[in-house]
């Protein structure tokens, strides 16, 4: 068994029965040592294609390629006046923070912003529900990242009863609306969603529970969100289905290998963003087991 160090205060939780391909699993994260059936599935959790992660030297290589492609982006934006956004959405653990981090990472933070908003205010509460997002909004030559947002309402809201199912279904409804007004108005927009097995999430979440580094990232509501997958995973197909357009699609990234998941959003849109200078034999082609759009992409996997 892995075991890791007790190295932060974080909230406490019981032995949890899961049931995982049809077997009822225990799993308690209060236990240092990390179970052996999570640790034998935390890459190939959720039907994953590759049993090991890219190597370090691959992956360091290319992302650095990548990066000095986005630095040419960006200064590409900058001078024509276009603007891009991007939404990272998937479960808990699944990535968003460190895959944000290596595309803004050698951009000029002037006019490249990563929106992370916390809960709302009493205010806020008050007012049109994509209004304090739609704050944040890129201007002329900006280049700016969610880390989540609107899409709060269609997963963590109505799964946790933060939101009515009322207002869940008026989202659903409205959200395509409001999303082709974004692209008609001339934003680069895109939609990612983030996907991890469930093993995986485990391991993350357990790697956060004993890390000093990362253990700030561990909440109660990942507690009680580990015995929600289903409910995610309801709540996620519904928002699929609902709010995937051609004009705004859903652009998913099977995240199991964090490396090949953060090369595969920063091809996506290297490959969508015409800027002055491109190198396509740089970038790369996309690598299609992992990287795909909408519902379908996904099929039975959970």
């Amino acid at each position: 068994m892995k075991k890791a160090k007790d190295n932060s205060v974080t909230p406490s939780a019981g032995p949890l029965k899961i049931r995982i391909g049809g077997k009822e699993r225990e799993f308690d994260i209060e236990n240092p040592e990390l179970p052996d059936w999570v640790e034998e599935n935390k890459l190939t959790a959720g039907g994953y294609p590759y049993d090991k992660k890219m190597k370090s030297e691959e992956y360091d290589e290319t992302l650095e390629k990548l990066q000095i492609e986005l630095v040419k982006a960006q200064a590409w934006l900058q001078a024509t006046g276009k603007r891009m956004m991007a939404l990272f959405e998937g479960r808990d653990a699944a990535g968003k923070g460190g895959t944000i981090f290596v595309l803004r990472q050698y951009l000029n933070p002037r006019t490249a912003r990563n929106v992370a908003l916390t809960k709302p205010t009493p205010t806020e509460l008050g007012q049109w529900y994509y209004q304090r997002y739609a704050d944040h909004f890129p201007t002329a030559g900006e280049f700016v990242t969610f880390d989540r947002s609107w899409y709060n309402r269609a997963g963590v809201e109505p799964v946790m009863g933060f939101c009515t199912p009322e207002q869940h279904e008026k989202f659903l409804d409205e959200t395509p609306h409001f999303e082709r007004m974004i692209v008609n108005d001339g934003i680069y927009f895109f939609k990612f969603w983030l996907n991890i097995g469930r093993e995986t999430q485990l391991e993350r979440f357990h790697d956060r529970r004993y890390s000093p580094l990362k253990s700030w990232k561990f909440s109660p509501i990942d507690i009680a969100g580990i015995t929600k997958w289903d409910d995610y995973t309801k709540a996620r197909d519904t928002m699929f289905e609902r709010t995937h357009k051609e004009f705004a699609p859903w652009i998913i990234v099977r995240a199991n290998d964090k490396r090949r998941a953060r090369l595969a959003v920063m091809r996506r849109i290297l490959l969508s963003l015409p800027y002055e200078g491109r190198d396509l034999d740089v970038i790369g082609k996309e690598d299609k087991k992992i990287i795909g759009e909408g519902p379908s992409f996904l099929g039975k996997e959970s």
